[in-house]
């Protein structure tokens, strides 16, 4: 049952003109319409949902009030020691918990850093068509709107087994509430002005009936000006730069970096406050910047942080700008890109002041494709001795990595999603054979083939007895089509970790989990993880993890493939 108010208003702050054309909700019956507001006017949307389990576990292990779901969870696992002699030592231990999740769905904002582009244009479009539930002609016919290669939105969990043995799915956003990205409200930064219609078109990404039937709700939404550091991202991005409030007189001005930060504080309280919003979620899909020097007395922590963007030194970037002014606000920030925005001083401050962070770089054509290629191969106990990885792309993602430093931050990223595959296997990686596998990146720009990106790779292993095994593979995938799913599931996990809150039997209240969100890796090429410990990118590992923690909410074990109904008598 579901109760919905909606009361629109002429008395919108003045500061909402700076939001104009964002997208607002409208009730309507149970399904929900896109209405664009001019900027003064503002929506009142409430709503009010008493959540109805779709799984119902029987179990004493989690309860369902009106407003929380409580969970009692033994979490086991094992110390490791390994003997001098080569043997291992292991002790098991088990910890109690009790998690609780809060079952009420907030109204959420989305402000994209980046929201011009090829996938915040597409991030916009997907919401709107999927909204409208709208139809469009390609060359192969009448299409409607999906949120194919979205977790959340289409991919399932297994539960367990029918009267038959056969295995039973259920849809993975069903086993408890989470925002629909239908719902979302959206906003954001851009270097470049251009309303999303024209973006749209520019990006070169969607079908030219769907854009046509975007068009006039796009050309309403128009970003938000952001910052521009030259030195961060190519030199071949100035043209675009013309949406910069620290432009002033047709010059770009890197001074002032703490009113950059307080400009982007007061964006995101008018966006929240003109939307009525519970809450707001902000996420960099800009350009890939290069990588900061981490220097000592500057960005290792967070009072030293602080003082640098306050003394404008060179090596604060817009990126850890953006992050800054997101944690100061107590709003989640997730990085899309591979540069280091997470330096030492940011992790710091998003401890210290309790707010959510995730990165680095989506993870969603060849680098996901490595992390299970790799992980099967040495699961296999076969030695992988060389990955030779090549892209082009003509999108301005292309463009910018064209520019050697910004090349080098998404070369890292791609190189380190092998690094926990190599160190699980001490047959195949050891200080006689080697530790590392020779690793090359080569992306190249070619305006041609637009966001159509084209990847192969070759993994040569090494076999017994000699032989050897040679894997090439060819790819061709729509950049900003596999990203935007991405998107979608960052921003309603984010949000749904936000409303986790766990204790051991032994503490007194309830806390959040801690503040770099790690649950999140099955998204990106380079998972942020708490600092000393080490990042996983096995893709199967990061699925089996996100899977097991819905399970264990709802009360049921992790997931294991004893299959004893099949393989005892």
């Amino acid at each position: 049952m579901a109760n919905h108010s909606v009361r629109i208003s002429a008395n919108t702050p003045r500061c909402a003109v700076q939001l104009q054309g964002q997208l607002q909700l409208m009730s309507g019956g149970s399904r929900y319409k896109y209405a664009c507001f001019p900027p003064y006017a503002t929506i009142e949307f409430i709503m009010t949902v008493q959540f109805v389990p779709k799984v119902k576990v029987q179990t004493d292990k989690a309860k369902f009030s009106e407003s929380e779901l409580v969970t009692n969870y033994v979490y086991k696992n094992a110390i490791v020691d390994k003997q001098a002699d080569g043997s291992f030592a292991v002790k098991p231990f088990e910890e109690p918990y009790h998690f609780k999740v809060d079952l009420k769905v907030p109204k959420v904002g989305v402000m994209l850093v980046g929201l011009g582009g090829n996938n915040g244009t597409t991030f916009v479009a997907s919401i709107l068509a999927n909204r409208n539930q709208l139809q469009f002609h390609t060359k192969e016919g009448l299409k409607t709107a999906n949120y194919y290669g979205s977790v959340t939105q289409s991919s399932t969990i297994k539960l367990g087994i029918d009267s038959k043995g056969q295995d039973v799915y259920a849809p993975f956003n069903s086993l408890l509430p989470m925002v629909n990205p239908n719902d979302f409200v959206v906003g954001g930064w851009d270097i470049n002005g251009d309303n999303l219609a024209v973006a749209m078109q520019k990006a070169q990404v969607l079908e030219y009936d769907l854009q046509e039937k975007l068009k006039e709700q796009m050309k309403e939404i128009v970003p938000l000006k952001s910052i521009y550091y030259p030195d961060f991202i190519a030199a071949n991005q100035d043209e675009r730069a013309n949406n910069c409030f620290n432009r002033v007189n047709g010059e770009i001005h890197t001074t002032g970096k703490w009113s950059h930060v307080e400009q982007i504080r007061k964006d995101i309280r008018d966006f929240k406050a003109a939307n009525k919003l519970d809450k707001v979620i902000v996420l960099w899909t800009a350009n890939t910047e290069r990588y900061a020097d981490v220097v000592s007395g500057v960005n290792d922590t967070a009072e030293n942080l602080l003082e640098s963007i306050k003394k404008d030194h060179e090596e604060i970037a817009p990126s850890t700008v953006f992050a800054v002014a997101s944690i100061l606000e107590h709003v989640p920030y997730i990085n899309g890109s591979p540069q280091n925005t997470f330096v030492p001083g940011v992790i710091e401050l998003a401890e210290n002041n309790c707010t959510y962070i995730g990165g680095d770089d989506f993870k969603s054509g060849q680098t996901k494709l490595k992390s299970v290629l790799a992980q099967f191969l040495v699961d296999a106990g076969i030695r992988p001795v060389s990955i030779a990885s090549y892209n082009h792309l003509g999108n301005n993602d292309g463009y910018n990595l064209s520019s050697p430093r910004q090349f080098r931050s998404k070369e890292i990223s791609k190189a380190s999603v092998v690094d926990d595959v190599i160190a699980s296997n001490e047959i195949l990686y050891n200080d006689k054979l080697g530790r590392k596998i020779d690793h090359c990146i080569v992306i190249k720009y070619l305006n041609a083939v637009g966001d159509s990106k084209v990847a192969m790779d070759e993994y040569y292993s090494e076999l017994m007895l000699g032989g050897h095994n040679r894997i090439s593979i060819h790819n061709v995938c729509e950049d900003s089509l596999l990203a935007t799913p991405l998107i979608i599931d960052l921003l309603v996990m984010t949000e749904f970790l936000s409303r986790v809150t766990y204790k051991k039997v032994s503490d007194n209240k309830y806390a959040d989990m801690y503040s770099v969100l790690s649950f999140l890796s099955y998204w990106l090429k380079a998972p942020l993880t708490r600092p000393g410990y080490q990042a996983i990118n096995g893709l199967n590992k990061q699925r089996q993890g996100l899977d097991n923690f819905l399970r264990i909410l709802i009360g049921l074990e992790p997931l294991d493939e004893l299959r004893f109904e099949e393989r005892l008598v």
